[in-house]
């Protein structure tokens, strides 16, 4: 018998010490199925447990497929994915066999300001290099920006102040 897994998210919440309170809110307003990196690595480490456990069972409920990221470099526990901004760090994971792969920023952001956005047509030419893996686009992303993304070679897109309420 083979395990099916199930399809990765086109959706994701990136967290963020931004979202504040309203963090448990936003998961729960994501559509189901959606995929969640916890990130907090600014909390002590008995504080981020404790709101990873709360994560976790959110997630559970819902759905989500839940991601935790590490505090190397911002890679994503399991190696299933990793955060992309250029062809030095595209070439890497691909290296890596990882299959999940979150470019970033598509358009200027508050999460890093002042940080020069790749843009669409530079976000396009890493997709396509990043091909077969699946790409989420990060980064100054909305529901209209993301519905501008080509699906071929776009899996979904990623934000954080997206999903504020």
């Amino acid at each position: 018998m083979h395990c099916r897994q199930p399809p990765l998210p086109k959706i994701w919440l990136m967290t963020d010490p931004r979202l504040g309170d309203g963090l448990l809110a936003a998961i729960q307003c994501l559509p189901m199925r959606s995929g969640v990196v916890f990130r907090h690595y600014h909390l002590p480490t008995r504080e981020r447990h404790v709101l990873l456990a709360q994560v976790r069972r959110i997630c559970a409920r819902r759905g989500h497929y839940l991601l935790v990221a590490g505090r190397d470099h911002g890679r994503h526990k399991g190696a299933i994915s990793a955060p992309v901004h250029n062809v030095r760090e595209l070439r890497e994971a691909k290296s890596l066999g990882i299959t999940l792969l979150f470019v970033s920023p598509v358009y200027p952001t508050r999460s890093h300001p002042g940080a020069r956005p790749l843009g669409p047509m530079q976000f396009r030419r890493l997709a396509l290099l990043a091909m077969p893996a699946k790409v989420i686009a990060l980064g100054g992303m909305t529901r209209n920006r993301a519905r501008a993304r080509n699906a071929r070679i776009c899996h979904g897109w990623a934000a954080i102040d997206a999903f504020k309420n």
